[in-house]
């Protein structure tokens, strides 16, 4: 009986160090605003994607890799990380440089 709770409980630190990724996501070049970026990801990655034998599609057995956390804030999400034992990587923001630009500047160059 012991070895079945050792089974259980190396289970349960496989799962827990998984690795996953922290970010802010970046608008597409479709959109012109950034209301709905405000919030921080924690998106779990996976290693071993694989060929559905039956449709061809790319797949995985990992349901993590379907799984995307929203926190308000990058403290919050590392926070979570932590208190839940996930590995991270934290990507931060490249800041956007807003230039202003004025009609009459085309003729004025």
């Amino acid at each position: 009986m012991w070895y079945l709770k050792q089974i259980q409980i190396m289970s349960i630190n496989l799962i827990n160090m998984k690795k996953a990724k922290i970010y802010k996501p970046s608008k597409t070049a479709m959109q012109s605003g950034i209301k709905k970026f405000d919030k921080w990801i924690i998106e779990f990655i996976t290693d071993d994607p694989g060929k559905n034998p039956l449709m061809g599609w790319e797949s995985s057995t990992d349901t993590y890799s379907e799984l995307n956390l929203e926190f308000n804030s990058k403290n919050l999400a590392i926070e979570y990380a932590i208190r839940n034992n996930i590995d991270f990587e934290v990507i931060e923001v490249n800041e956007r440089k807003i230039t202003k630009k004025s009609y009459a500047d085309n003729f004025t160059r």
